[in-house]
């Protein structure tokens, strides 16, 4: 018996579409993004979670309140899964992030935003006290957002950041699955559930391509 994790971003929202960085932003679901949320919460429900996290950004709390609602779990809320605060760059399309900060840009760092170790330790962090809750056989679903989740996971497993773009980013309702061994945590399955032409937005252009 071994504890695991699903680490599963959100569904879809206009700003994805729209390619704008949303960050702290609380920016809902559009139609197809509950759709997504209703089609992953089929499939994650064969998996019996027992146990439900979200971020408190309500595209994430949505995504998570579909599984809940199928496997009839209540779902907490914590603030620390939430994505990456992208400071002024928030609302803005990637091309206008270029136009204005173009040295930022290629680093992928807001210049009043928060910094990717950071996000990384408050992440990681959480995955590893929401999955001391569970018992020994428990699956934990963490609802969370694409960069947060990539830098938590690079987190759990022990990666050094020079290493952590190795890791994809995720599909809006694509998840990851982590499984904790003798030895510590492992990768069981990446970016699962991909629908066609997955759209990324917060994440690092390099991960988002």
């Amino acid at each position: 018996m071994s504890k695991r994790i699903v680490c599963l971003r959100h569904g879809q929202t206009l700003w994805n579409v729209e390619h704008r960085f949303q960050g702290h932003t609380d920016i809902p679901l559009d139609e197809t993004g509950l759709a997504q949320a209703a089609r992953a919460a089929s499939l994650l429900a064969s998996l019996r979670p027992t146990m439900i996290v979200s971020s408190d950004l309500r595209r994430a709390n949505d995504t998570a309140l579909a599984v809940g609602r199928l496997v009839g779990l209540d779902v907490s809320v914590d603030k620390a899964f939430r994505e990456r605060g992208g400071g002024a760059w928030e609302g803005l399309t990637r091309e206008e992030i270029a136009e204005r900060w173009p040295a930022e840009y290629v680093s992928w760092e807001a210049p009043d935003g928060e910094p990717v170790p950071e996000v990384a330790d408050r992440v990681g962090a959480a995955l590893r006290r929401w999955a001391g809750k569970l018992d020994d056989d428990g699956l934990l679903v963490v609802a969370s957002h694409g960069a947060a989740l990539r830098l938590g996971i690079a987190h759990l497993l022990g990666l050094p950041q020079e290493l952590w773009s190795a890791l994809g980013g995720l599909g809006n309702c694509s998840w990851s699955v982590l499984e904790e061994g003798r030895k510590g945590w492992r990768l069981l399955e990446h970016n699962a559930g991909t629908l066609p032409e997955p759209i990324n937005s917060d994440d690092t252009p390099d991960a988002a391509s």
